[in-house]
């Protein structure tokens, strides 16, 4: 190994070469790299901002296990309290990078809800693992699935009152998907509302809404505080659908880039550390449910993430595509096409009036280049290509390659 920083080669293939920071690797020859230029992280320090949510899981244990020290940085976890603070303080500077959602991104992106700025997606954080909650009231009523809250809401006409976590993010599109692939048009048959994810079940419990999509612990809550039922989840929308992402601007990308590089690796490896086993998942759980991340009890995390599911109506199951951080690295790609998938959603919405230009956009916000380097560094391995194909729970298949097309062929939309 010596002799590889003697060889005539740029420091960044003795990075890739080396895989510098991976686990095992010499802290001794780390230093050198390190030392010799460059490829140093720019940033000793920063901050990255998440909510309460299970899937925060892989930012705060790059931290606590130290791994983002391997990788020549420190990582500090930030509590926020909305998903509207999370954009606000990303587009300020205040936050370097954040655990934030797809959607989000793409939507400041594109100056959607009045925010502009160029953003960036360095790496999918995690996958699966949210679901949609109902009232106990409307399950009393039968409303307990799609088809049962489609047909309450026919026969008692009023108005429902649904919440979702940001109004261009993942819980948004599932809960408008879920609805309208019912026969229920989210736009007209219901009312939406916006409620940050840890004032959920808050919210239910005292008749804010009959129902809610948000990422765990909150579904699984609300059953232990049997207020609410699982009517889906969001893996059985969309099997392997992508969720969180590491989200940065595209300005910090662009001045810090060996900082984005370093912390994608660092929470790559805290991925793979959590998806390794029982007792790595069990000793996160512990982790995370404590007060200064998710603030909750550890059994309203801890099952979940096994995929030992419960409905709250007696019905339990193992469900093999629970939320995962890692799996052998097929989780954290940022696909071009799972961007688009977005674009297209949040024009069938009338979040976005004109077709945009999908693929130009996913190229500029998502950073493949800098997730390879991330990825050699630690080990993960890469699929052969930036677009993949997927199955919706309506039998439509998205795969890239017609989006307006794909956008326009919803009968249900605004």
């Amino acid at each position: 190994m010596p002799d590889l920083l003697n060889a005539s080669v740029s420091r960044r293939a003795v990075l890739q070469s080396a895989a510098v920071g991976a686990i095992g690797i010499s802290p001794a020859l780390r230093a050198t790299v390190y030392a010799a230029g460059s490829d140093a992280p720019e940033k000793a320090e920063v901050k990255i901002g998440f909510i309460p949510l299970t899937d925060c899981a892989s930012v705060v244990m790059a931290s606590v296990l130290g791994i983002d020290k391997k990788y020549g940085v420190r990582i500090i976890p930030t509590k926020e309290a909305s998903w509207a603070g999370v954009r606000d303080k990303l587009m300020t500077g205040e936050l370097d990078f954040a655990h934030v959602l797809y959607g989000l991104v793409y939507g400041v992106h594109l100056g959607l809800g009045g925010a502009k700025k160029d953003m960036a997606v360095l790496m999918n954080l995690s996958q699966n693992g949210q679901a949609i909650t109902l009232s106990k009231k409307l399950a009393d009523k039968g409303a307990v699935d799609g088809a049962g809250l489609a047909r309450l809401m026919a026969a008692e006409k009023r108005e429902y009152t649904f919440a979702q976590t940001f109004p261009t993010g993942t819980h948004a599109m599932w809960l408008y998907y879920w609805m309208a692939a019912n026969g229920i048009n989210p736009m007209q048959d219901a009312k939406v509302i916006t409620v940050p994810p840890p004032q959920m079940v808050a919210n239910m419990r005292v008749g804010n809404m009959d129902g809610f999509c948000v990422g765990e612990p909150w579904n699984h809550r609300a059953i232990i505080d049997g207020i609410g039922v699982t009517a889906v989840t969001t893996q059985d929308i969309w099997r392997d659908h992508p969720e969180k992402v590491l989200g940065t601007t595209g300005d910090f990308v662009k001045k810090y880039p060996n900082t984005a590089r370093a912390v994608t690796a660092a929470i790559l490896e805290a991925g793979k550390w959590i998806d390794a086993g029982l007792q790595n998942k069990n000793k996160m759980a512990e982790t995370i449910a404590e007060k200064s991340y998710v603030n909750t009890s550890v059994d309203a995390i801890n099952q979940r993430i096994l995929g030992r599911y419960q409905n709250g109506m007696g019905k339990t199951w193992d469900d093999p595509n629970h939320m995962k951080f890692y799996n052998d690295g097929l989780v954290n790609f940022p696909y071009l096409s799972d961007g688009m998938w977005f674009l297209t959603q949040h024009k069938r919405w009338g979040l976005l009036r004109e077709h945009p230009d999908y693929l130009a956009v996913a190229k500029q916000i998502n950073q493949i280049d800098i997730y390879k380097q991330a990825a050699s560094a630690s080990h993960t391995p890469l699929p052969k290509d930036a677009m993949r194909s997927s199955k919706l729970m309506d039998g439509v298949v998205w795969d890239g390659k017609d989006p307006k097309k794909y956008a326009d062929s919803f009968r249900i939309k605004a």
